[in-house]
């Protein structure tokens, strides 16, 4: 089963204050394998079938105090894995997924992954999700 590693793109400036809450380049990254997305980001983890993803769109920037570490959007429960403030890659799902906290009550609709080559992610995952892509970026 062929697999594709995905790691995220670590803005200098925050590293420390990410490897604090256990979150490296070592320990986190997306693959995409057999039917399955999985991501890691430190201790966090969000896995779902790549049938589940609706959309893909490549976002950014950002602000530190909305992207950088691990992230719950109040308004619409979006859960974000942020690295760096230029750009990355937004996931819709049709099924809200697990993973911003350790009970799993709380189901995601969409999660942002800051990525080191976002462009490429969504490439994969609309070509074997079948997803049509939506590029919110000015493409």
């Amino acid at each position: 089963m062929e697999s594709e590693i995905f790691g995220f793109a670590f803005d200098a400036l925050y590293r420390r204050p990410l490897w604090l809450l256990g979150i490296t380049p070592e320990s986190s990254g997306v693959v995409v394998v057999g039917g399955l997305v999985r991501v890691r980001f430190g201790p966090w983890k969000v896995e779902t079938e790549l049938s589940n993803i609706e959309k893909t769109a490549i976002t950014g920037p950002y602000s530190a105090a909305k992207a950088i570490g691990v992230r719950i959007s109040a308004a619409d429960r979006g859960l974000t894995f942020g690295t760096n403030v230029s750009e990355g890659l937004c996931l819709s799902f049709q099924r809200p997924v697990r993973g911003g906290e350790p009970a799993g009550l709380i189901r995601h609709p969409a999660l942002t992954v800051t990525v080191a080559d976002p462009q490429s992610l969504a490439e994969r995952l609309d070509r074997t999700s079948g997803t049509k892509p939506c590029r919110s970026r000015g493409e």
